[in-house]
């Protein structure tokens, strides 16, 4: 394979027809591009969708209520009703395989009109009641200050988190929102944290930059709530699937509030370890779906790589009569046709590989200088991993091979003097 005279050959065979050569290489050469630029992008899709729940507490389910469907027990179809603190409470004693539980209220959202004032500045953001046990399963980062505790739950302060993009509303800019207060929906409150959501999706909608969160037992007293709850959220115990905890806090909550077992819409939920197998099996089809059409386009490429190589060995006929006359061996015939054709193969795709990537990376940079709004942006860091990169090659190298081999066996199958008397 390292026989300098051999590979001299090979580049005057391809640089005799370079026009030919280049529409050979150019199939080769689209299939693994389109390969490496697919992953890249379902890749980058995976990454977007994922990083906006990656950070959820996967053993978590979440309740909120709806109207009934089904009537029961004298009570009608689409009857209202709506949690409360001692379904919380009964939810605690009764069910031992929750790790936490955390019921949440929701106040004015962004979409309400302005609800937050402090002195000239205005703003219209999400408001939300919580206990703490809410950052261990939706995860949130204090920037500054602290996020709320117990004893603000206990007390019923009123304190509040604040996302960023309150601070760039309500705050002139180097300016410390901790300790100051914001008058919301006409109370005042103090600010005691600013706080960055660990993912996108915000229970309730909104977005998180656009967050205040208050202790949850101050948003019931201060804005007349009386006990309800509107929403719950809870985690399973370590080896409990959430699951059939979600399955059996439907049942009970249906039995609790007089819904019929078969209703399937009153208790609203959804669990993350059902949407994360849900993801995850998409991006996998995503991922098999790239390698076939990436495959098939490569394999085009390929079997044209094959054809040109027959047409080759046509036109070199005699070339071949006399290597043979002169003592060639079938072998170096063979190894002389399957070199041309994984160089030719190879070299494409080499080409197609790294161009790929480098398309790949410079869109990576210009998402990343755009990056402002980054909790909106649902693909983010494409990429191909280096597995990948050596799967491609690996695949070119091997389809080099085949696409030589069957043009070199017809080459040896032609008698030396045959192939000398070839025009």
């Amino acid at each position: 394979m390292f026989d300098l005279d051999l590979w001299k050959e090979i580049l005057s065979a391809l640089k005799k027809n370079r026009m030919r050569s280049f529409m050979t290489a150019f199939g080769v050469f689209w299939g693994i591009f389109m390969l490496i630029i697919m992953s890249g992008a379902g890749k980058a899709l995976e990454n977007g969708v994922m990083d906006g729940i990656r950070a959820f507490a996967s053993n978590s389910a979440f309740f909120w209520t709806e109207r009934t469907s089904v009537p029961y027990k004298g009570f009608q179809r689409g009857r209202r009703w709506i949690y409360s603190n001692t379904d919380i409470e009964y939810i605690k004693a009764n069910v031992s395989d929750i790790e936490y539980l955390s019921p949440r209220l929701f106040g004015p959202n962004a979409n309400s009109g302005d609800n937050t004032i402090r002195g000239k500045k205005t703003g219209s953001f999400n408001i939300y009641g919580d206990y703490p046990e809410f950052f261990k399963i939706d995860p949130w980062t204090p920037l500054q200050g602290r996020l709320i505790n117990e004893i603000d739950i206990m007390h019923s302060r009123k304190v509040v988190n604040i996302g960023e993009r309150v601070v760039e509303v309500m705050f002139d800019e180097g300016e410390d929102p901790i300790g100051q207060y914001l008058k919301i929906n006409g109370v005042y409150f103090q600010v005691v944290g600013v706080i960055k959501g660990e993912t996108r999706v915000n229970i309730g909608g909104g977005r998180k930059p656009e967050t205040i969160i208050m202790p949850f037992t101050t948003m019931q007293k201060t804005y007349n709530f009386g006990d309800d709850v509107h929403f719950f959220s809870v985690t399973s115990k370590p080896g409990v699937p959430v699951s059939s905890l979600e399955t059996r806090l439907k049942e009970l909550l249906k039995k609790r509030h007089n819904i019929a077992p078969d209703d399937l819409q009153a208790v609203g939920s959804f669990n993350i370890e059902v949407e994360w197998k849900k993801y995850m099996g998409l991006f996998n089809g995503i991922q098999i779906l790239t390698w076939i059409v990436g495959i098939g386009t490569l394999m085009a490429g390929v079997i044209g790589v094959s054809n040109i190589m027959l047409v080759i060995i046509k036109e070199r006929t005699q070339e071949i009569g006399i290597q043979r006359a002169i003592g060639a061996t079938p072998g170096k015939v063979i190894l002389h046709i399957v070199a041309e054709s994984v160089f030719l193969t190879v070299i494409a795709g080499y080409i197609g590989l790294a161009l790929g990537v480098g398309i790949l990376e410079l869109l990576n940079m210009a998402l990343e200088a755009n990056a402002g709004n980054a909790d909106d942006i649902f693909f983010r860091q494409p990429e191909v991993s280096f597995q990948m990169a050596v799967g491609a090659l690996s695949v070119l190298v091997i389809s080099g091979i085949f696409a030589g081999l069957i043009p070199a066996r017809r080459a040896v199958s032609i008698k030396p003097i045959d192939a000398l008397r070839d025009e």
